[in-house]
């Protein structure tokens, strides 16, 4: 991860007034470009009003120009590459160089000035989701403006009426769009900078792709059989990790513009959904979960104290939106005794491998050779073996002596002596067990007696009815 200092001293940060005088005040703000896909530090606002940023997982804050009272930002739509993983990259499209697209700060109360660059190979448009505006600001191609056509600039103005959590993607040609990448998150945070405080804010969107091993384009036309599934189009093991210091308040949004739910869950902690696409949630409707249910085209922002220390799971709860490169099509072989079959095939192909016939973790041990520009189903190795996890899937670090402000790795947690699982080695006891099927509760069910039964066809009805 790069230092606060180097984020602000590189091509990012082309923002103020230095911005405007280099550029000139009316002319095209300049667009800065992101091409790490590690999480960049907050973006602190340098101009404008106070505001307490975000952290976006794997990814920046795009940053602005003031223009006479104005916030002017410069979105540039493109081609892009993501590495999903180390190992692997998709060709996608995106903004501004990164798939998806930078987070985009603003204050409640803050005309903003949004400049829309076309670099695709078609025409698009940009979709501010969930936000209060003029109608021909919308962005709905054909219905509330013309379409942007390739190698054009568009202008969207607004006020940012409400503070809450936004997303924006295009409403031209959706399903390519969206299915090549091409969406951003979006906050408006509260004209009072106390209202709401927390110490670590984190945002990502949902992600899913169809990417067969050995390609890097998704597959556009997939509805529900997607092979990956990410955060911020990064699947684990390269999804980085959410670090906080112990009894920090932390607040997580989340939006999906995927094509099915996300069941998100956290380990060790309860949280509560304090935001929804619609803003605020009442204080007096909240209570404890431990998941969310997160809906296509929702947002959800939860909220609790990290009061434990350690290295928490955080993940979608569908299991198999934790794995990745995963084929729909492959046989259940679990139970079947393949060592006869086995040494006759290895004859024939001697690398053969018997795969599944015990479950599917140990498929993680066997090392085998995957093709060019893919990766493992499950991967990642914690301090205590393979986490047989990826896709949706990170930690949260909680550590007592991170320093406020710090997002840096720690490593992995050190456990005190006694609080780890360990291996039983006295004696088993041999189960007890009941034959019956209710157990001591219901007695087995009696054998009826023989019943003579005599059938009739009814009259007027074919024979063979």
């Amino acid at each position: 991860m790069v230092s606060r200092r180097d984020f602000f001293t590189g091509a990012a940060a082309m923002v103020g007034a230095g911005l405007v005088s280099r550029v000139g005040a009316a002319s095209l703000p300049e667009a800065p470009m992101m091409d790490k896909a590690a999480t960049q530090p907050p973006l602190a606002p340098p101009n404008g009003r106070p505001y307490n940023p975000v952290v976006t997982l794997n990814g920046w804050s795009l940053p602005w120009r003031m223009n006479n009272g104005v916030k002017e930002f410069h979105l540039v739509a493109e081609p892009v590459v993501r590495e999903i993983a180390p190992g692997m990259k998709a060709n996608l499209w995106g903004y501004n160089g990164q798939s998806p697209g930078p987070t985009i700060e603003v204050v409640e109360g803050d005309r903003v000035r949004i400049f829309v660059t076309n670099k695709l190979p078609e025409h698009t448009s940009v979709h501010w989701h969930g936000q209060r505006l003029p109608n021909g600001m919308d962005g709905v191609t054909g219905l509330t403006q013309p379409f942007i056509p390739s190698g054009k600039t568009f202008v969207y103005e607004f006020v940012a009426k409400r503070p809450g959590t936004f997303m924006y993607h295009p409403h031209g040609d959706e399903m390519v769009q969206m299915a090549m990448g091409m969406m951003g998150f979006w906050v408006t945070h509260p004209k009072d900078p106390g209202f709401m405080k927390v110490d670590r804010d984190f945002v990502f969107l949902l992600n899913n792709f169809d990417i067969e091993p050995g390609s890097y384009t998704p597959k556009i036309a997939t509805m529900l059989e997607f092979n990956l599934f990410g955060f911020n189009s990064r699947v684990f093991p390269g999804i980085d990790p959410m670090v906080v210091r112990q009894n920090d308040r932390v607040r997580i949004r989340i939006g999906n513009l995927t094509m099915t739910n996300h069941p998100i869950h956290l380990h060790g902690h309860e949280f509560q959904v304090t935001g929804t696409d619609g803003g605020w949630t009442n204080p007096a409707s909240r209570w404890p979960e431990v998941t969310t249910d997160v809906a296509v085209g929702q947002m959800r922002a939860v909220e609790f104290d990290a009061t434990d220390l350690g290295d928490w799971a955080f993940h979608c709860h569908k299991s198999h939106h934790t794995m990745n490169a995963m084929g729909h099509g492959v046989p259940t072989m679990i139970g079947v005794d393949h060592r006869g079959v086995v040494e006759k095939i290895n004859k024939l192909v001697p690398d053969y491998m018997v795969m599944g016939e015990r479950g599917m973790g140990d498929m993680v041990q066997m090392e085998m050779p995957i093709p060019d520009n893919t990766l493992p189903m499950m991967g990642g190795q914690g301090p205590f073996g393979s986490v047989e996890m990826g896709g949706m899937f990170t930690v949260l670090k909680v550590r007592k002596d991170q320093k406020r402000g710090d997002y840096a790795d720690p490593g992995w947690y050190k456990h005190p002596a006694g609080t780890v699982a360990y291996e039983w080695k006295g004696a088993t006891p041999a189960p007890a067990r009941n034959r019956s099927p209710g157990g001591k509760l219901m007695e087995p069910t009696k054998k009826p007696a023989n019943v003579e039964l005599n059938v009739r066809n009814p009259s007027g009805h074919d024979s063979h009815h």
